[in-house]
């Protein structure tokens, strides 16, 4: 076992004897929170990789554009563009609905589309579903840019904190409503470099 700390973050790292490459973190600190391991690397690309070929079946006759919701998707959308088997694009639009632990219930607008989506089909990318705000107001606004076709796909879904009907065509991994950081998610700004995904302890 091995443990240090940063100014802000505090790091417990357990190594399993089979490899050094299986070192994970079983529990760390995040500024004021405390956080233990809750899924791991290896889960989360056999979700994506899942993913993906549940996509390719779909579209593999056509060229899909992932439309990925920043900026906790980066992670997800990069896995996932590496493994999807057939043609694809990939642009970025950022909205932002997160302080803290807990959504504002507010989307602004911080970076808007550039490509022209007429007739082509969209795959809209985002990290976590929970309250479905984000999601809906994507949805409403592609609605009157005349795609194809629109679909939904989320690494993680929330059920019980969903506020919004949104569809979810392509789901990783559903989780119950506990606050979570790692793989993109952050707690303010702190903890998307981590490869697992941590909720708080209690």
């Amino acid at each position: 076992m091995v443990a240090f700390s940063s100014q802000s973050c505090t790091f417990v790292l357990y190594f399993r004897p089979a490899s050094v490459f299986s070192m994970c973190m079983e529990r760390i600190r995040i500024l004021d929170k405390e956080f233990e391991l809750f899924i791991s690397s290896d889960e989360i690309q056999g979700a994506v990789k899942r993913m993906a070929e549940e996509m390719y079946a779909d579209y593999q006759e056509k060229t899909p554009l992932f439309l990925s919701l920043l900026n906790g998707v980066f992670m997800f959308a990069a896995d996932l563009f590496k493994v999807y088997r057939g043609d694809c694009e990939i642009s970025f639009i950022k909205y932002s609905s997160y302080e803290g632990t807990s959504s504002t219930g507010k989307v602004n607008t911080l970076i808007g589309l550039s490509e022209d989506l007429t007739g082509r089909d969209i795959i809209v990318l985002d990290d976590i579903i929970d309250s479905g705000t984000t999601v809906a107001h994507l949805l409403d606004h592609l609605s009157g840019l005349s795609p194809r076709s629109v679909k939904v796909a989320s690494l993680l879904l929330k059920p019980a904190a969903l506020l919004n009907k949104v569809p979810t065509d392509y789901i990783g991994l559903e989780i119950p409503n506990d606050f979570i950081v790692g793989y993109g998610l952050d707690y303010n700004g702190l903890g998307r470099n981590l490869r697992d995904i941590y909720k708080i302890a209690e």
